[in-house]
């Protein structure tokens, strides 16, 4: 996949083009893609994903805070890549961008510059200031400008629409089941690992603490996760916990997200690593002492083993 980042060097005879924010690269994601990769074999041309960075709601929104993505950008070229796409445009987004016209998107950027054969959109397809651009609207432009579209269905899951705020909503409660069914793959945060209390050694659970690799990124909720832990491009198994360690501190906003890597005994100080979510042992829970958290933690182990040696 070729990726760009100035449209002034996108130069494809026959485009099939698609928009879109694309978080996730989820299940309902896919099913355009496929689809534009489709057309773009049939018709002789190449498949295209024009999307922006930084995420419009990160210019548009004035509590940046409240964002969490599914994917980092770096992550969603990855998934981009391995979905089969050929061209990726990165466009900026800016305020002055989010003021342009759909009308004038379509036919300054899409039909001037990257002079497209082929548009595909989603269900919910909606762009351009104020989010006015529809099908309806793109239909009498494909006619203006002489350019192919196609609509695509809903992808159901659960009798429920995939999306983006779906996934969202089902990390943030901790469900990875119906996150990772809805991707497609497992949760993945990217992460350095950073200098911890050292509890953990002292109960005979080393962990190593993580810092997330970026600020945006989604943490699912609280609780005790199995994960998968690669390190340098080599997979671990290991169990992880999102919290505020309640058996240890008292400081109720302190979250920490610590793994604990199962037959591992490496100094990964500093070192960047990617954590996949499997799924959730247990919510978070306060211990009367800490003998009584090692012993829940040595039975989170076992269970956690078990769960991988079934999968």
């Amino acid at each position: 996949m070729k990726v760009y980042r100035d449209v002034s060097q996108f130069n494809v005879a026959k485009p099939v083009l698609t928009v879109g924010s694309f978080d996730g690269v989820h299940l309902g994601h896919r099913k355009v893609i496929d689809r534009l990769n489709e057309i773009a074999k049939q018709n002789g041309g190449e498949s295209v994903i024009f999307t922006f960075s930084p995420h419009p709601r990160l210019v548009l929104t004035k509590d940046q805070s409240s964002l969490r993505l599914l994917t980092t950008l770096n992550e969603k070229i990855e998934l981009l890549d391995q979905a089969g796409v050929d061209h990726l445009i990165i466009y900026p987004f800016t305020r002055d961008f989010s003021e342009l016209s759909y009308t004038d998107f379509v036919r300054i950027l899409l039909v001037n510059q990257l002079n497209i054969d082929s548009l595909v959109v989603g269900y919910d397809h909606k762009f351009g200031k104020d989010r006015k651009g529809d099908f309806e609207m793109l239909q009498g432009l494909s006619m203006a400008f002489n350019f192919k579209l196609e609509k695509l269905d809903v992808l159901l899951s659960d009798n429920m629409n995939i999306s983006s705020t779906k996934i969202r909503q089902a990390l943030q409660i901790g469900d990875i089941s119906k996150a990772n069914r809805y991707l497609g793959y497992p949760f993945s945060l990217h992460g350095t690992v950073i200098e911890g209390q050292k509890l953990g050694r002292k109960i005979q659970f080393p962990t190593a603490n993580i810092e997330a690799s970026d600020p945006h990124k989604i943490i699912p909720g609280y609780g005790v996760y199995a994960v998968l832990v690669n390190i340098e491009g080599v997979i671990h198994r290991g169990m992880l916990n999102i919290g505020t360690r309640p058996t240890i501190n008292n400081n109720a906003d302190n979250r920490s997200i610590e793994v604990h890597i199962f037959d591992f005994d490496k100094d990964i100080y500093k070192k960047q690593l990617e954590l996949k979510f499997v799924t959730k042992i247990r919510e978070e829970q306060k211990f009367g002492s800490i003998d009584g958290l090692r012993s829940q933690l040595q039975k989170d182990k076992l269970d956690v083993q078990e769960f991988f040696s079934q999968e």
